[in-house]
């Protein structure tokens, strides 16, 4: 608990920081660096069913690259790290997944299935970067008045057999997902809406290479390729119409927070354990019976550790004596945090 400001967040985000290897809130990592210092430094000690203990840290110091460590030793790659330590965030930001542009929502897609699938992360760091490459070469075709129908080939093939692949695993994550994301959304809405993530692709239907061949004339022109899973969104509605349109505040809130409890449930279906789960600061514009509808659900044994932010000491000192759960209190003021007495 504590005030606006106080340095709530930052603990939440740190927790994120050593699992994801970088920040909930700005992917900035030297925007991270407290203004006048030279670095930050996080260190977390977690601990698994077999009550092994391992020792995180993230290193970032000004104009250096990022230090990662598992039990003192660096990794090679950040990308070894993500999966690690499968956690669920839950913040008033998640609001910009449905307000904000699609390559938001691909990365909280590409975000999840990573945390369960590395070849996954590892495909998708490779499609980017081909898709860099072809953007490179039209760029230059433009530039330099000429045009190689051969060279463009072997990126538009590499590029398809990538996305095929990265394509294939997200339909087929979301036709998994819908379904218990749908049923977290009825248990907070007392089963009045009916909600639904669609999957909106160009290669529903069509080869990417056939799409990049059509495409080939627009991309020479506009000089970067307008077609291929980097295109993909997700599509959120309330009983058939757009969310984002009309959905009120209180159900755009309740349709985030059932995405990242789905989220939890998937992951936790795949990994055999429970992920983290981060309450920042959510029960704000959510009514009495959504709020004590969510605490009763994550006080089931279902959920693992949950760390809550909140700022009215009442509230939460209300919701835990209503509902039975092993906790504890600590009190939040100007960066310092001090255990309390419930």
């Amino acid at each position: 608990m504590g005030n606006n400001g106080a340095g709530k967040t930052n603990i939440l985000d740190a927790i994120y920081y050593l699992s994801f290897c970088k920040s909930y809130f700005n992917s900035v990592d030297a925007q991270n660096i407290r203004h006048e210092t030279d670095f930050f430094a996080i260190h977390g000690t977690f601990s698994n069913k077999e009550s092994t203990d391992n020792l995180y840290s993230c290193i970032q110091k000004r104009n250096k690259k990022k230090v990662f460590k598992e039990n003192k030793k660096e990794y090679d790659r950040l990308a070894d790290h993500i999966g690690k330590i499968p956690l669920v965030m839950i913040s008033p930001y998640d609001r910009d997944l449905i307000n904000e542009g699609s390559e938001l929502r691909r990365k909280y897609i590409d975000g999840v299935i990573s945390q369960f699938d590395r070849l996954y992360l590892s495909d998708l760091i490779s499609y980017n970067k081909v898709l860099m490459q072809r953007n490179t070469l039209l760029k230059q075709f433009a530039e330099k008045y000429y045009f190689d129908a051969a060279s463009l080939q072997i990126w538009d093939e590499k590029l398809t057999e990538l996305g095929t692949v990265l394509y294939k695993k997200r339909k087929a994550f979301l036709e998994e997902f819908n379904p218990l994301f749908n049923d977290y959304y009825q248990y907070l809405s007392s089963g009045k809406e009916t909600v639904k993530i669609a999957y909106e692709a160009q290669m529903h239907g069509n080869s990417l290479n056939d799409l990049l061949m059509k495409s080939v004339e627009k991309d020479r022109s506009v000089r970067y390729t307008t077609c291929g899973i980097h295109k993909d969104d997700l599509v959120f509605t309330i009983n058939g119409y757009p969310v984002k349109k009309y959905g009120s505040q209180g159900q755009q809130k309740s349709f985030v927070i059932a995405i990242k409890l789905a989220q939890f449930e998937y992951t936790r279906r795949i990994k055999k354990f429970k992920p983290i789960l981060l309450f920042d600061d959510i029960f704000d514009k959510l009514d009495d019976a959504r709020v004590e509808a969510i605490i009763n659900l994550v006080s089931e044994n279902n959920f693992g550790q949950i760390f809550i932010t909140d700022t009215q000491k009442q509230r939460i000192e209300k919701i835990f004596n209503e509902v039975n759960i092993d906790h504890n209190i600590f009190a939040v003021m100007d960066g310092k945090v001090k255990y309390t007495d419930d």
